[in-house]
Order: structure tokens, then sequence, then C-alpha cells
């Protein structure tokens, strides 16, 4: 059999609209929210994988796309010490803040508030267990904290499924159970894979099914 060749590009930009909310819908509105009169500081908390960056991310993007000026920040936070004037700012894994960052992020609060903009954050933990100074600690949990659950197994499946839909794809159930027991990585990649392996399947002209999905992630072996 040929070999396949699989290519995978960039996951897509995360954005609120492409991010699959499952147990974290209030969550995404809430995020959705802070743009139209919402809590002015946002904090998110929960494990790897729980979707928090994905958030964050598509905060500062739908920022920038309101006309804001919006500045996305994630460990080792060393932007934060020459940080732009800004009227949205998303803090990544504030757990790892050193004392210049943690300075440097109490100093960046202060000024949205001036400006009345908005501050989304996200740890590991919820804020009263942050390692943090206090008087941050304290800001950090003055607006709305949520805690983000990862996605089950039938939650992924079924985000894969509606990404294959969009795509005019029907995957069978089989299908998309090898991608998520064999492909153990983010979402975004998941989803990034599902894409690649749909244009191969145009290229090769042959159906997307479960011996063409083994094929491709043989591809993709090391």
């Amino acid at each position: 059999m040929q070999q396949l060749v699989l290519e995978l590009a960039p996951p897509a930009p995360p954005t609120l609209d492409n991010f699959f909310p499952g147990p974290n819908a209030a969550a995404l509105a809430a995020v959705r929210d802070a743009f139209s009169g919402g809590e002015r500081v946002t904090y998110l908390w929960g494990e790897a994988g729980s979707g928090k960056t994905h958030l964050l991310r598509a905060a500062a993007g739908e920022g920038a796309s309101l006309g804001h000026a919006a500045v996305y920040v994630s460990a080792p936070h060393a932007a934060l010490a020459a940080l732009p004037a800004c009227s949205v700012l998303a803090v990544d894994d504030v757990d790892a803040l050193d004392d210049a960052a943690q300075l440097a992020l109490f100093d960046a609060f202060n000024l949205l508030r001036t400006r009345d903009g908005l501050l989304f954050a996200a740890g590991s933990r919820p804020v009263a267990e942050l390692a943090l100074r206090e008087d941050l600690r304290t800001r950090l949990g003055s607006g709305l904290t949520m805690r983000l659950a990862p996605l089950g197994d039938a939650e992924k499946a079924e985000a894969l499924a509606g990404h294959a839909a969009q795509r005019g794809l029907r995957l069978a159930t089989e299908v998309i159970a090898y991608i998520l027991t064999h492909f153990d990585r983010d979402m975004g990649s998941q989803m990034a894979l599902l894409d690649a392996m749909d244009r191969l399947s145009l290229e090769q002209k042959r159906p997307l099914t479960l011996p063409f999905v083994r094929d491709a992630l043989r591809a993709l072996a090391p």
C-alpha cells in the first residue's frame, strides 16, 4: 500500500465560536458577556486540558476583533514587565507568576480599572489557593471565578463529530474512537488531524474509513 504522507496544519486559532463548551457552557457565556457589560474581571481555573488557554486566547482575539487593544500573556510572563497599554488583558498560568510579574500584573490591573478594561486570568487552582501576593490575589478574586472541567470521552467524540459535519463528513463511531485513543493530544490538534485526513482522503480518492485512519496515523509515528 502506498505510504500516506500526512501534513498537519497548525490548529485553527482559538475563538469563542470554535470552543466546544461541553460542561463549560457557563464559562463561555461569561467570557462573551464580559464584552457587553458583564464582569470586568474573570478568573478561570481547572486542570490541564479543560480549555482555559483556549478561552483566554479567544477572549483576547474577541477583544481585538471589537477594536480593543488586546494582549494575551502566558508563562513565563516576561511580556508583563513591558506590557503595552491595553484595554483587554488575558493572563494565563498565573500560578507561575514570579515576584516581578506579580507586581507588573498588579499595576496592569489598576491601569485597566481606570480605563474600564477587561482582565481575564487562568490558573490551576482557586484564587484563594494561589501562592501570590495578597493584594493581587484579592484583585483576581474581585470579579467572577469559574471552574472549568475537562471534556469527557463522549463530549470529545461529539466535538469531533460536529467538526467533521462542518466539513461535510459523516464519520463512523469507530473512526472517532480510534482518533481519540490513538492521537492523545488537545482537541485543537485532533481537529487539525481530522482536517488533514479529510484533505488526504480526497487526494488519495479513498473514503475516510478506519483502515485509512490507521494508515494515516502510522504516517505520523516518529
